[in-house]
């Protein structure tokens, strides 16, 4: 049977891809080549603090490759989201293999009682992702809220499988595109370098 045509219906569409995500037979051997492209990608980079994600509903677990990356340099920070109810803005709070944690506001682990900091580099998890960085999320805008509010605004890439691509999609006003977006196969789209 062949695959559905991804809905043009937003929330329709996002219900597909993580679906279709979850039920990837060769998840396991996509993920081990995202963390290669991964770790390759952060070579390059100088960044010293990193701003991931806690992975939910079959998302990559990026955590692996950045724990590595981390153990290069003793100053290299990792940071987890804790979304604010509120503002419905993130904050970063460091992480590490073994620390405590607790459920935040919306039943995603954080990191207990660690200091915040603010990323230079934040790597985003994508539902979908489009031409040019458009990044297709789960529909609460948090990233978005929260890259429009960071100043200087951080580099972002997102991962994602390569699966998840929509040619089609396009950009809503309060869309921030990604600077990049890596995938199993590789590096997806990278944006010219911002100037300084």
């Amino acid at each position: 049977m062949p695959p559905l045509e991804p809905s043009r219906d937003k929330k329709v569409l996002r219900r597909q891809l993580q679906a279709e995500r979850q039920s990837l037979i060769d998840r396991h051997r996509r993920a081990m080549h995202l963390q290669e492209v991964l770790r390759v990608w952060l070579v390059g980079r100088d960044d010293q603090a990193i701003g991931a994600y806690w992975p939910i509903k079959g998302e990559f677990d990026a955590l692996p490759a950045l724990f590595r990356w981390s153990e290069a340099h003793d100053d290299r920070r990792i940071g987890l989201p804790v979304m604010n109810k509120a503002s419905k803005q993130l904050t970063f709070q460091v992480w590490y293999p073994g620390c405590e944690m607790e459920d935040d506001a919306y039943g995603i682990p954080k990191p207990k009682d660690t200091p915040t900091f603010t990323p230079t580099l934040l790597v985003v998890p994508c539902v979908g992702y489009g031409p040019r960085g458009l990044r297709l999320g789960y529909g609460g805008g948090f990233y978005d809220r929260t890259l429009a509010a960071l100043s200087p605004r951080p580099t972002t890439v997102g991962l994602a499988y390569s699966n998840g691509y929509v040619p089609w999609l396009e950009a809503e006003a309060h869309d921030v595109p990604l600077d990049a977006v890596l995938t199993e196969e590789g590096v997806a789209w990278e944006a010219p370098p911002r100037a300084t």
